[in-house]
């Protein structure tokens, strides 16, 4: 009996346009660089086309995608894979329209990136060299031919045709990226011999509220063969056996068996923060009735209970919607993820450890997988669950009017199928949901009745909602125990989208929509806001690579700059909110930093005012915040809070601020009284200040609260302290009151005095928990001191890799930088005041003298 084994097909792969054209000559087949790879990757390293990344070179290489493509490999096959009962091709992922052929016969067609397909090829099969050749024909170009068979349909972002083909779709353009239509074997292609094989091992594990646990192993072979015996092992993360059984029998090509713990036997996986992430191990082996192996599969896997708790609030309408991890009630703060890369075969594991260790060392619990890209690699999801991450994935559906005609379905189903099995066993995936805002755009075009529940909807001008309420929930509850919602955002059955008292919310708001000022976010809260963002200029080092040395271009307005944001109307949205709120600089650097510094009070003002929210059981009126975006997939300027090259804006460090285990925070707000219902002149206005503290931990946190107000021109000062207790995993109010120092005012004429507060918790031993300074708004009002009189120090240290920040003025929005290489600093957008120095790590830095900007630096 042959054992099931499976070959990569790496090495001497050649790739050619077909026809011959501006890539390679009619017959020319180059050698591809590395193995799986995709068409842009290849010219690129060939020096065939320009780097799409640079000046307007996007728009050079527009042609690639409109062009058919061959790849080409032969192998060697032994006589020992040769005498296999079967031999099978497996393309674990094809980008995206495929025609493959094996030694001359036609063995695949292929049409969704998102499926891994199986072709069968012993009888094609021979000793020593086989050729394999894929032909791909442009997904655009058959996107257009399906459109025109199909018919032309709603979205936003992209071209119209994309809705009609099972590839990433953010491919074809979107408002953070650009038209760059891959093709080619982006995923590993393996020769598979067997006689039988493990077509399944679904490990599900039933976590009880008393947490005792029910591990099922379900396995699925091949063959609908009877007689063979299964062994089932689980391990722990070191390597030691927890529980072994054998000599399971296999009926009918399956077979089945179950474990059982007591509370406390299994260590349970939590998320980062609220404790450990142990990682098991299933090990599968498949033998014949004479003892030979057939297979043997390794999974890992963790237990814990998860649920998505939706229920009523003893003090608001609506219900909650948040995530429960082994009977504690987590709360959310992480970001949306958009693939990493225009081209995804140059992402490599270490630089995936990056991005997600950069999401965990900014405090974040959760990432979202958005629907407008792919379902990730493997190593994606390894990480999370090593890390801790929780992870809301979308299904591949994004700001559409989808079709659901026969064709397609079958591909959707087959594709939801697929990434459902391969998904389910992390225990970092805690929710599945049908599509990003498709619900939104149908809402927008009014072609969405919510009266129905019951219709199959593909005869209506929705006919996704077949898919979102039909297809894909029947998959999820069949293949899995994974939460299904319906969309992002999704309200309830029969709800619009924007309500805000239920399911989860795309607050939009704030920068598109009615365009609110950031400082409304408390008005403009959700149940779980699973988007919200602000645009920000990435580091000046990124905006210099994509000018690629044109110092003409080099100013905001540039046509490069343009090319490299691709969000609707940035122009006008950007200096919406910096003229209100600042008095700005129009230079290159300058503009970089107003918006980052922009971008910072918009997001960390968003998490303080959510996390607020998050007041006990009972009262989570806002469970969860997930900022778009963190990451991009070229190097531009949008909203990601770390740009394409993985330097994080100043934003990311506001955010980490505010997620912290301990963190303060402010309001201030005035108060208007008219003296009659006649008068409008006769008037008071008073300033009033509230403070409060979260606590991220199950403990409750014994601390001291305190509060000290500066006067920006004068020596006046004043400050109060106050011994706190701060609740377990919730908010709790510190303090109400008048704003210290600030007069009542009768005249709207009379200029409130411009002071500043800092609140910071300290421990019994006087460590720093938590601190934040609230300033009076909007900015630009501010007549900031003369910067001889700050008596600000920016010192490098010793050892030349840290810098120490003291003032003796409050200052306001402080970036740092240096001359030449980059800096890793520990924190950005930093408030400075008096009696309250800062030190910043600077990995890097190497002794150089820090460059510090801030509000009122002299530049605006």
């Amino acid at each position: 009996m042959t054992m099931s084994i499976t070959r990569s097909l790496t090495q001497d792969w050649s790739f050619t346009q077909v026809g011959g054209g501006r890539g390679t000559k009619n017959g020319e087949w180059l050698a591809v660089s590395q193995f799986p790879t995709t068409v842009h990757v290849e010219l690129l390293k060939a020096e065939r086309i320009p780097d799409p990344f640079l000046g307007l070179n996007e728009w050079e290489v527009q042609w690639v995608g409109e062009s058919d493509w061959a790849f080409k490999n032969t192998f060697e096959v032994s006589a020992r894979e040769l005498a296999a009962l079967n031999v099978d091709l497996v393309f674990d992922g094809l980008d995206t329209f495929a025609s493959v052929e094996f030694n001359g016969h036609k063995i695949l067609d292929t049409s969704s990136q998102f499926i891994a397909y199986r072709a069968p090829v012993k009888q094609y099969l021979k000793l020593g060299a086989n050729e394999l050749v894929i032909s791909f024909s442009s997904a655009f170009l058959k996107g257009r031919e399906l459109e025109q068979a199909h018919g032309k349909l709603h979205l936003w972002n992209g071209d119209s045709s994309r809705l009609h083909v099972r590839k990433a779709q953010y491919n074809y353009g979107w408002d953070w990226g650009p038209v760059l239509m891959t093709i080619g074997p982006w995923k590993p292609i393996t020769l598979h011999t067997y006689n039988v094989y493990l077509t399944d091992v679904d490990v599900r594990s039933d976590v009880s509220e008393a947490l005792d646990v029910l591990v099922t192993v379900d396995l699925t072979l091949s063959e609908k063969a009877t007689g063979g015996l299964a062994s089932v092992t689980l391990k722990s993360a070191q390597d030691s056996v927890i529980l072994s059984e054998s000599n399971i029998k296999v009926c009918s090509g399956s077979a089945r068996t179950e474990f059982s713990f007591l509370p406390g036997a299994l260590e349970l996986w939590y998320p980062v923060g609220f404790g450990k992430q142990p990682l098991y191990t299933v090990e599968v082996t498949i033998t014949d009735s004479e003892g030979n192996i057939l297979d043997t599969k390794t999974q890992r896997v963790s237990f814990r209970r998860v649920r998505v708790v939706q229920e009523p609030l003893v003090d608001q309408e609506g219900l909650t919607f948040l995530f429960e991890v082994n009977n504690i009630r987590i709360f959310c703060g992480g970001s949306n993820w958009i693939p990493a890369d225009s081209f995804l075969t140059t992402l490599t594991l270490e630089r995936y450890r990056a991005w997600l260790r950069l999401l965990v060392d900014g405090n974040q619990n959760m990432i979202r997988v958005w629907g407008g890209g792919i379902y990730e690699y493997d190593v994606f999801y390894d990480i999370c669950d090593e890390f801790g991450i929780l992870v809301w994935q979308d299904f591949m559906f994004g700001c559409g009017q989808y079709p659901a005609y026969d064709s397609f379905l079958k591909l959707v189903e087959l594709e939801a199928e697929q990434n459902v099995k391969r998904l389910r066993h992390h225990p970092s995936i805690v929710i599945f949901a049908g599509n990003n805002e498709d619900y939104q755009l149908a809402e927008s075009i009014n072609i969405v009745d919510y009266s129905d529940e019951t219709s199959d909807f593909r005869k209506t001008k929705f006919p996704a909602r077949h898919i979102y309420e039909r297809t894909l929930p029947s998959i999820v509850q069949k293949f899995c125990d994974i939460h299904y919602h319906r969309s992002s955002p999704y309200s309830a059955p029969g709800t619009v989208t924007t309500d805000k008292t239920l399911g989860d919310l795309h607050q939009w708001n704030v920068w598109h929509g009615s365009q609110e000022p950031w400082h409304n976010w408390d008005l403009l809260a959700g149940r779980f806001v699973s988007e919200f963002g602000m645009e920000g200029y990435p580091n000046i080092r990124t905006v210099d690579y994509w000018l690629a040395g044109d110092k003409s271009e080099r100013y905001p307005q540039s046509r490069v700059n343009n090319n490299h944001n691709k969000a609707d109307g940035f122009e006008r949205r950007l200096e919406l909110y910096l003229v209100e709120n600042f008095k700005h600089a129009f230079d290159m650097d300058s503009y970089a930093y107003y918006t980052q510094v922009m971008q910072a009070e918009t997001l960390a003002s968003a998490y303080r005012l959510w996390r607020r929210n998050w007041r006990g059981k009972g009262r989570e009126h806002t469970a969860g915040a997930l900022v778009w975006q963190i990451n991009d997939c070229w190097p531009t300027t949008s909203w990601a809070v770390i740009d394409y090259f993985m330097r994080p804006k100043p934003a990311y460090f506001a955010i980490s601020r505010e997620l912290r285990q301990y963190t303060v925070g402010m309001t201030r707000k005035e108060k208007k009284i008219f003296a009659n219902d006649l008068s409008a002149a006769q008037f008071t206005i008073t300033t009033v200040l509230e403070v409060w503290g979260t606590n991220g931990t199950l403990s409750e946190k014994k601390a001291k609260l305190e509060v000290t107000c500066f006067d920006l021109h004068s020596s006046w000062t004043e400050r109060f302290s106050k011994d706190i207790v701060l609740a377990p995993n919730s908010s709790t109010e510190l303090y109400s009151g008048n704003l210290p120092g600030q007069p009542v005012r009768t005249k709207q004429s009379e200029v409130p005095r411009a002071i500043i507060v800092s609140a910071r918790l300290l421990d019994a031993s006087g460590t720093v928990l938590g601190r934040h300074s609230n300033w009076p708004e909007p900015f630009k009002f501010i007549k900031f001191p003369a910067i001889k009189d700050l008596g600000f120090s920016v010192k490098t240290s010793s050892d030349g890799e840290s810098v120490a920040l003291s003032t003796q003025k409050p200052i306001k929005g402080i970036i740092l930088d240096a001359e030449g290489e980059d800096v890793e600093w520990s924190d950005q957008a930093i408030d400075l005041v008096p009696g309250d120095p800062q030190i910043v790590k600077a990995v890097g830095l190497k002794g150089r003298d820090a460059i510090a900007r801030f509000l009122g630096d002299g530049t605006a």
